[in-house]
């Protein structure tokens, strides 16, 4: 079996699969260690959980790839900003300061983090080493997103919030970069070998501002990963048609498309990437026929490119086990 490192590496079509949010909370067995975990960071931060329930989906399905339990909160987290996760509405970040990033520094920043680092380790050791073992941040847009509370209820960009922080943006967006460089460095040293990068709020980005916040910061990021020869994946989620630009400006090894894009349209303009994703998670709520269609619709279209199979964005809490493992067993078993 061919890891995700050198799929993306070396541009390589096989058959490999995994699934973001795959360690979490649509399983039994992780539903019982959060019962007794109620500080989500506490939990994060717990080396032994975090790599017992990195390895939760490995055991169910024996997945190509795992992704390490963790949140990409852990960087503001890191940095003091207070985070409290509540129930049916998410996290909630105490108020910004800049001095959170200029009067910071990077030993106290990795220091806060060394738990996470440490999950990595003992999860390499638990791996096979065929298996790929991803570690995550989330790209300095979608950060600064959450840290300035940018975003409104009903998911919009909050545009008083935005036009108040508007001077100061760039000026974060490339302190954050530094931060998030170290917290890549120390994950892959710990014993990752792959790296995504969730920009899950690109969408929300005024188009006249899209090239400043996503697409420059990004690629900060991936030139980085470049000059350390990390293998990197990035997650531009909402971008539209703008991912073509974004694949192109950035160039990163592999990018993840979300159930907004056609796959078609996808394989036709994104080029000299590895791809990945795509199918709306939703349908695995499904019945197990539909699923199958939509599967088998992105295997067909990404037949003979390197593809990664996986899903349009993570795996939601009320997602069936049983629906996960047909689709793993399906696209494991397909032939055409």
């Amino acid at each position: 079996m061919t890891n995700l490192k050198s799929i993306l590496i070396n541009k390589i079509s096989c058959k490999s699969i995994w699934f973001m949010r795959q360690a979490g909370r649509y399983l039994p067995e992780f539903r019982e260690i959060r019962k007794k975990n109620k500080d989500f960071i506490k939990l994060c931060l717990n080396s032994n959980l975090s790599s017992e329930i990195t390895l939760q989906p490995i055991k169910r399905y024996n997945l190509d790839s795992a992704i390490i339990f963790s949140d990409i909160l852990m960087t503001p987290y890191a940095l003091g900003q207070n985070i409290t996760f509540i129930k049916e509405e998410g996290p909630r970040l105490s108020e910004f300061k800049i001095e959170v990033l200029t009067k910071n520094n990077k030993e106290k920043f990795t220091q806060k983090l060394k738990s996470v680092y440490e999950a990595i380790k003992i999860t390499r050791k638990r791996l096979e080493k065929n298996k790929s073992l991803i570690c995550f941040i989330g790209a300095p847009w979608t950060l600064l997103v959450y840290m300035l509370g940018l975003k409104t209820e009903d998911n919009k960009l909050n545009l008083d919030k935005y036009k108040k922080h508007r001077t100061q943006i760039n000026q974060i967006l490339v302190e954050l970069n530094d931060y998030l460089c170290v917290h890549i460095k120390n994950q892959i040293n710990a014993g990752a070998d792959v790296v995504q990068i969730f920009d899950s709020w690109a969408g929300l980005i005024p188009i006249k501002d899209i090239k400043d916040f996503c697409y420059i910061p990004n690629k900060r990021i991936i030139d980085f990963c470049k000059s350390k020869e990390i293998a990197t994946i990035c997650f531009p989620k909402g971008l539209k048609d703008n991912y073509k630009d974004f694949n192109d400006f950035v160039k990163p090894d592999g990018i993840n498309l979300d159930s907004e894009l056609d796959p078609i349209w996808a394989r036709s303009k994104l080029k000299d990437v590895v791809l990945q994703g795509g199918p709306d998670p939703k349908i695995l709520f499904k019945t197990d026929k539909e699923i199958l269609e939509v599967a088998t619709k992105y295997i067909k279209t990404f037949k003979d490119i390197p593809y990664v199979f996986n899903l349009g964005h993570g795996l939601l809490p009320e997602t069936d086990p049983d629906k996960v493992k047909m689709l793993v067993n399906f696209y494991r078993n397909y032939n055409e």
